[in-house]
């Protein structure tokens, strides 16, 4: 069977960034204006009135100071607290959505750092926790814009997004269907997020990863990365949910319900999934015959400064330091499926052929998704 190699990452970072202090002040006159409105109400203990938040708050229980997202005017309007989709965003059938748009920057860039053609791309996945429609398929117009052969294709497996579409396509690589696959997750999930919500109001930021895989045989790039083991698993759980979707617009009350946005019980999304991972990586490790003393990095996926400590300290037995495990969280906040590439992309060029990591993401679902991976 032949070896797979990671030979190529990109990166697109939208230009709209806004800082925890930033969005605190939205948030903050919010909470005047709601508590001012349901005054009567809040007095007679029929509604708790809202509490204030701060940047302190934020970065204590996330780690994250600042994200980038597809729009901030429309999240900073009181009247308004949502993205607005950026002018021309639909796209045309000349021009790219803004999804696609940022999906082919990020392209470009892996491409790029290949050294590989587009035209010599056989298949696009594109796997993202959100799609900004769903047909015809996002990854079919990276296709046409990019000029890439084959087919294409759309995933949505919430934060595991970018694990999924990368197993997928080592998959179709391993099998002969393809030599050349791109995986391209262009995250909006600022898009489904209640800014109207202390607990989730902070957590989540837009951005675009691309990954080219290749048949080990044909990589001529300088940064190859041999995939030696890839995993995946899944629970059902509905404690990281958003009930949006096609029968939303049939709802009389959809646009009044909380749950057509991001919402999660995070108490126990802690509890749950963080052992299901720990044990997941251990087992992975152990059936490659390694243990994490074998492992130079782990690229986790970027939920929570304390979600992504609690695992690398559980595996490791003690306290990482920053270069075991890299997080992001604090420029670019939580970019779900995005996040531990976002980390790969930026944290391995100090590592040395035979350097081994795991890049393992997980999230509603639950789903987990990893790959093991080694510098050549």
């Amino acid at each position: 069977m032949v070896d797979v190699v990671i030979s190529g990452t990109g990166l697109y970072v939208p230009p709209h960034k806004i800082t925890n202090e930033e969005l605190v002040v939205a948030f903050n006159k919010h909470v005047d204006q709601f508590n001012a409105e349901n005054k009567t109400e809040i007095d007679a203990g029929l509604v708790p009135a809202k509490q204030y938040s701060s940047a302190e708050f934020i970065e204590k229980a996330s780690g994250i100071k600042s994200r980038h997202m597809v729009d901030v005017e429309g999240v900073m309007d009181l009247n308004r607290m949502m993205s607005k989709m950026p002018k021309g965003g639909h796209g045309t059938q000349d021009e790219p959505c803004f999804q696609a748009h940022m999906a082919i920057e990020a392209a470009t860039m892996a491409l790029t750092n290949a050294g590989v053609e587009a035209k010599d791309v056989d298949q696009v996945i594109c796997s993202a926790a959100v799609l900004q429609r769903y047909f015809p398929a996002i990854g079919i117009e990276v296709q046409h814009h990019l000029g890439t052969s084959g087919s294409a294709m759309d995933m949505v497996m919430g934060c595991s997004s970018a694990t999924y579409g990368l197993i997928a396509g080592v998959n179709a690589i391993k099998s002969g269907a393809a030599n050349r696959i791109l995986m391209v997750n262009p995250e909006i999930f600022s898009t489904v997020v209640n800014y109207r919500d202390r607990d989730s109001h902070f957590i989540f930021g837009d951005i675009a990863v691309a990954v080219l895989l290749e048949r080990a045989d044909l990589a001529k790039g300088n940064d190859l990365w041999k995939v030696t083991d890839t995993k995946s698993r899944t629970q059902f759980s509905s404690n990281i949910r958003s009930h949006y979707g096609p029968m939303t617009r049939l709802d009389d009350d959809s646009m009044f319900r909380k749950d057509m946005f991001f919402m999660q019980e995070g108490r126990k999304v802690f509890k749950e999934l963080l052992p299901l991972v720990t044990n997941f990586i251990s087992e992975q490790l152990e059936s490659e015959n390694l243990t994490v003393a074998d492992i130079n990095r782990m690229w986790l996926h970027q939920a929570n400064i304390n979600m992504n400590m609690y695992a690398a300290k559980k595996l490791l037995g003690r306290e990482p330091d920053a270069k075991e495990a890299p997080t992001v969280l604090d420029e670019y906040g939580n970019t779900a499926g995005a996040g531990s590439i976002v980390a790969f992309h930026k944290h391995r060029s100090d590592l040395k052929p035979g350097n081994k990591g795991i890049i393992c993401s997980f999230g509603a679902g639950y789903s987990i998704g990893s790959l093991l991976v080694e510098k050549i």
